[in-house]
């Protein structure tokens, strides 16, 4: 237990939110999708959209120069400090602003937006119905919603020892507040009175150690499952020695879906 656990039984804290967004968009399955998702929302210059939960600014500069000049773009988030950040990287887009509220009372006037996207939102909030119906608020008529959102419950890690495996993949959605919102959003989206223009799940899979422990936390995760007596420590660790070593195979699947208010 020395060279996974010894050492690193008391490193489970969650890592820096915003090194964790930016080593998240960062990756090849990161891009993918997030490429999709605004791809997807057809965002039209002189149009005004607003990405709810915006982080550190990670979409911004993208929708900035898909509105132009004409068009202006809204980040929201509840954390100043990932407004801070977004001011200090979008200070030379003049049409971006950036404003403190949450999803489920948003800081915008009934119908005034274009286009409203969250990504890796919804899973996190008290209630997501609420929030998808605020959104549907402050869209015009015709406004499109773009969603991106994990259903935790695929998460799968292959190995050997499927058990461990497993009862990894349990802990680790067991651990967000909605692990299936990702499946969920259709529902969400018809019971709020939208129309569902399209449905993409998108494989968000990893090949390599280090990417799929950064993304995944499989050492900070297992630690902390065992921590919990989810995991043995004798299983653990050979569990992650095998991982190291390759092959790697883990992912979940991602839902993008676009509504119509």
């Amino acid at each position: 237990m020395r060279l996974w656990f010894g050492e690193r039984m008391n490193q489970t804290a969650a890592p820096d939110r915003i090194a964790y967004m930016d080593a998240a968009a960062g990756t090849v399955v990161g891009l993918d999708y997030k490429r999709r998702l605004v791809a997807s929302l057809d965002v039209l210059p002189g149009q005004t959209v607003v990405d709810i939960g915006c982080g550190p600014g990670t979409d911004l500069a993208r929708l900035a120069d898909a509105v132009g000049e004409a068009g202006s773009v809204v980040g929201v988030d509840q954390d100043p400090r990932m407004l801070d950040e977004a001011r200090r990287r979008l200070a030379h887009r003049p049409n971006v602003e950036l404003l403190l509220g949450d999803v489920h009372e948003l800081p915008l006037p009934d119908g005034s937006i274009d286009r409203a996207k969250v990504d890796r939102v919804l899973q996190h909030v008290a209630d997501p119905a609420k929030a998808v119906r605020e959104v549907r608020r402050a869209l015009r008529p015709g406004g499109l919603f773009g969603m991106a959102e994990p259903d935790w419950d695929t998460l799968a890690v292959a190995d050997e020892d499927l058990d461990t495996s497993r009862r990894f993949a349990r802990f680790v959605a067991g651990q967000v507040r909605n692990p299936t919102l990702g499946r969920e959003l259709v529902r969400l989206c018809l019971q709020a009175g939208y129309r569902i223009r399209s449905v993409e799940p998108v494989a968000a899979l990893f090949r390599d150690f280090d990417t799929a422990d950064q993304i995944l936390g499989l050492r900070r995760n297992a630690a902390r499952a065992a921590q919990a007596g989810v995991l043995s420590e004798a299983d653990a660790e050979p569990w992650l020695q095998r991982l190291a070593h390759g092959p790697v195979l883990a992912g979940f699947t991602f839902y993008v879906v676009i509504a119509d208010s």
